[in-house]
């Protein structure tokens, strides 16, 4: 990877690279791609040709009356560079078949002044954005407000950014002048993506991410944390993994819980098993004791009570009892039989 210092202007203008203002790429597989990244822009010198006061025209250009590449500026901070500033320069690279595309970022200085705080230095949001594919040229310490003679001293055909006013540096919109010469290209922001919505995150967050790096090593004095915020963090972290532990087994005792009555009182549970199976032996005990013999002759010992099926045993006694008080007397066997009957 190039250096900052290689891709310093004085360097770019002494080689070839940056003579021919384009990046060197490489075919592969019948496409092109880069393989370095975008070189620092270098003021044009020769501007005979660019008139200040004939902006080209959409027009045409779409029409093909313009050979040459149409040159698209945009700038910004580019702080913690995300998707939002990459699909901003894509909108900007397909306006036209052919566009040659000039990134400004602002130093830290003028940003700190007009803005705030960076996360990144100015050296490392210009080496952040250099790697952007849509990227041709970087224009370092770029200014806040786009004046006539910048757009001269690049070349500038149009400037892109997304319409809405651009309120800083006691100006109602810092675009108003480019807007009004007929300069400026429209482009659409990214919802629910920029550094200020990444930041907020941080903060949110800002507990979890310092737990997180002090598991990865980092002190607390590179974070600048205090000894009792450490303390604090180190104790949720332990309170933390405690209660982790208890859900988990709680789960695993909970599962073993419900399985397990699932099993006794489920559709097909044990319960039912068992309850089906005593139905069947009663059912067969009470059809016993009620339903008539299918050999019905009319005598009286087909009626009578069965003691083994009752279960009393007064019942045996009794009908024992009865069988000893009927005798029957065979002395008489010449005459007419007799039977005596003695009552107790």
């Amino acid at each position: 990877m190039a250096s900052v210092e290689d891709r310093s202007p004085q360097h770019s203008m002494m080689t070839e690279h940056s003579q021919s203002r384009k990046r060197k790429r490489t075919e592969e597989n019948g496409q092109k791609s880069y393989i370095s990244p975008a070189p620092f822009a270098v003021p044009c010198e020769d501007d005979d040709d660019y008139d200040l006061n004939k902006p080209l025209l959409v027009e045409d250009i779409r029409a093909g009356k313009v050979k040459r590449p149409i040159r698209i500026y945009m700038d910004g901070i580019c702080d913690l560079f995300h998707s939002g500033h990459s699909k901003a320069f894509l909108q900007a690279k397909n306006m036209f078949d052919n566009v040659h595309l000039i990134v400004g970022l602002c130093s830290d200085e003028l940003t700190h002044k007009y803005k705030g705080f960076t996360v990144l230095s100015d050296e490392e949001r210009y080496d952040a954005v250099s790697h952007c594919r849509y990227v041709d040229e970087i224009v370092r310490d770029a200014p806040w407000v786009v004046t006539p003679e910048y757009l001269k001293r690049y070349k500038i055909d149009f400037v892109a950014h997304d319409d809405v006013p651009y309120k800083s540096a006691d100006h109602d919109d810092v675009y108003k002048e480019i807007k009004e010469m007929g300069r400026f290209l429209a482009t659409e922001r990214t919802e629910g993506i920029s550094t200020s919505d990444l930041i907020a995150r941080v903060i949110r967050d800002y507990d979890n991410y310092v737990r997180r790096n002090l598991k990865r090593g980092y002190t607390r004095e590179e974070m600048n944390v205090s000894l009792i915020k450490e303390k604090e963090l180190k104790a949720k972290a332990k309170l933390g993994e405690i209660k982790d532990n208890i859900i988990q087994k709680w789960e695993e005792k909970s599962r073993d819980i419900i399985g397990g009555f699932l099993d006794m009182f489920g559709r097909d549970g044990r319960l039912k098993t068992w309850l089906e199976d005593k139905s069947v032996d009663m059912q067969t005990v009470i059809s016993r004791a009620l339903s008539p013999s299918p050999t019905h002759s009319g005598s009286m010992d087909e009626f009578s009570y069965d003691p083994e099926i009752s279960g009393d045993d007064s019942d045996t006694e009794a009908t024992t009892s009865k069988s000893q008080d009927v005798q029957i007397d065979d002395d008489n066997s010449d005459d007419s039989p007799t039977t005596k009957i003695s009552r107790n």
